[in-house]
Formats: structure tokens, sequence, C-alpha cells
């Protein structure tokens, strides 16, 4: 029998310890969000970052948030950040994202040999457990995990590669992140153009992913993360099982799981989340070309 364990089970002592200010009445607050050019925004991560609330819009660009008096931002990797001061309910706001000015990729002469940047270490037996993208109320929209990459020469990524276990969330779609842990703030900087998507198909047994990036992904020397994270659902079929009873719900329904191993990493519950170190990782690997 596999127990499958939900992915903060892992968390260092006092990791998930968090000091929050009261969140007072909430508000709602519904809109859209288009780029310049009045065309939707798929999958941006709306939220109170110091507050630690969040959620991502769908892939229509439309979004839905229970929040405090605050400011509400909007993060996506290809556009900048976008702020919405939040004095009242409100519905129909149209938030309009510029588009990201990141450096491009400089190109590097030279040699290079094929190497595994990160591969997944010493796998946890499947009997202890795997990790669970699960959040309470339906599915696991939000979580994300990966893995800890250390640059020790300038490395082009070429195949993001991972296992789902088995997929009980209908309409999964995941988003694969490479982020720059700065030294020394270990602040999290996005450095992708744009985003990777990867369609998680419903099922039972392992599946093996790997995801070829379209965009020139050239790392620096330092450390990077290297995550996967659901950023949508078939909301109408999440809702339908919800409104089943348990007693005739598949135990596993909303669930997706993922084998762990034994190498450091990080993990986000849900969008906006602060990330939090834990001792194991999903086993991702990251393959590509190294410079000599």
């Amino acid at each position: 029998m596999v127990l499958v364990l939900p992915v903060g089970v892992f968390a260092q002592e006092g990791e998930h310890v968090q000091v929050r200010e009261p969140l007072g009445e909430r508000v709602t607050v519904k809109g859209r969000i288009v780029n310049e050019q009045g065309e939707a925004v798929e999958y941006v991560q709306v939220g109170v970052p110091r507050l630690q609330i969040g959620t991502i819009s769908t892939v229509d660009g439309q979004f839905e948030i229970a929040m405090p008096l605050d400011t509400l931002e909007f993060f996506h990797v290809s556009y900048q950040v976008a702020a919405y001061p939040v004095t009242g309910a409100a519905e129909d706001v149209v938030i309009v994202l510029r588009e990201q000015e990141l450096p491009p990729a400089v190109f590097i002469g030279g040699d290079t040999k094929e190497k595994y940047l990160v591969k997944p270490g010493v796998k946890i037996s499947e009997r202890i457990g795997g990790a669970d993208f699960y959040r309470p109320g339906g599915g696991g929209k939000g979580a994300e995990l990966g893995c800890i990459a250390k640059v020790r020469k300038p490395f082009l990524i070429q195949d993001i590669q991972f296992t789902i276990l088995n997929n009980y969330i209908p309409g999964c779609v995941a988003a694969i992140n490479v982020y720059r842990i700065e030294e020394d703030t270990e602040e999290f900087v996005n450095v992708l153009h744009k985003p990777m998507y990867c369609h998680i198909v419903e099922s039972e047994t392992p599946r093996d992913y790997d995801i070829q990036p379209e965009e020139t992904i050239l790392l620096e020397p330092g450390k990077y993360f290297v995550a996967l994270q659901i950023v949508s659902t078939d909301d109408a079929a999440v809702q339908k099982i919800l409104e089943t009873p348990e007693s005739e719900r598949n135990p596993r329904a909303l669930h997706m799981a993922t084998a762990l191993y034994f190498k450091s990493s990080y993990e986000r519950y849900t969008a906006m989340g602060k990330m939090m170190k834990i001792p194991v990782n999903i086993g991702v690997s990251v393959k590509g070309l190294e410079y000599q």
C-alpha cells in the first residue's frame, strides 16, 4: 500500500509557523487581467504577499479573491508586477499588465558538454509515502515543489524531467518555474521570459514528463530553484467531486502525487505563500549543456 503524505508533512520544525497580522473583515474582489493589447493573461498569481494569501487567475485572466482592505499584487513571469489598492468590495476590476523587460540571454562561445545539472538522488520508499499536491476545497492549485540546482559554470537548460506517480485532479495544468536564489537575501528571483506549461493527465499509474523550454534559459553560476506548480484545474469537474458525499467519493480524488527523494528543497503550499525549506524533493531532473 502506498501512503500518500501531504506536501507540508516533511517541513522542518518551526518552518510552517508564520506570524500574520490580524486579517479583519474580508471583502471580495473580482476582475480580469489583460495585457496592453487587451488580451487576457493566463495563470497570474494574485494576492497579498505580506499576509500570505493569494490565488491564481484562470486561463481567461479571470480572478476572484476574498481579502482585507490592502494592496492586491499581480505576478506573471512575462509581465511587470502590478498593484491594485483595495478599498472595498469590487467587481469587473480590469488590471492591465505591462511586458516584463528582462535582459536577453547572452550567447557564450566555447566548448560544451552534456550534463545533468540535477538528478533526483536517493529515492524514499513509496511504501513510506510521497509528496501530495492537495489543498482542501479543491485540488492543489498553487502548490509548488521542486529541487535546488547549484550552477558552477554557465549552464543551458534543454530538458526538465519529472514523474507523476498518480493524478486524480481533473484538467490539471502545471507551470514549470525557474528562480535564482539570491545568496545574501535568499530572495527568489524569476529568470524566465515566458511560462512553461504542462498538462498532467489523470492517471492511476506513473507517467514521465519531459519539458523542453522554447526559450533560451542560460543560468549563470549561482543557486537556483526549479519548481513544479499547479496553476489550473477543471473547476466544474472539481466542484462536482466536492458535491459528492465523501462516503461515495474516491478517497484519492483531487490528489496528485510524486515520489520523494533525499535532497533538500523548497515548497509553497498556495500561490503567494512564502517558500519554505524542506529536507526532501520531488525528483525533478535538469539536463542540458555546461560551458567549459
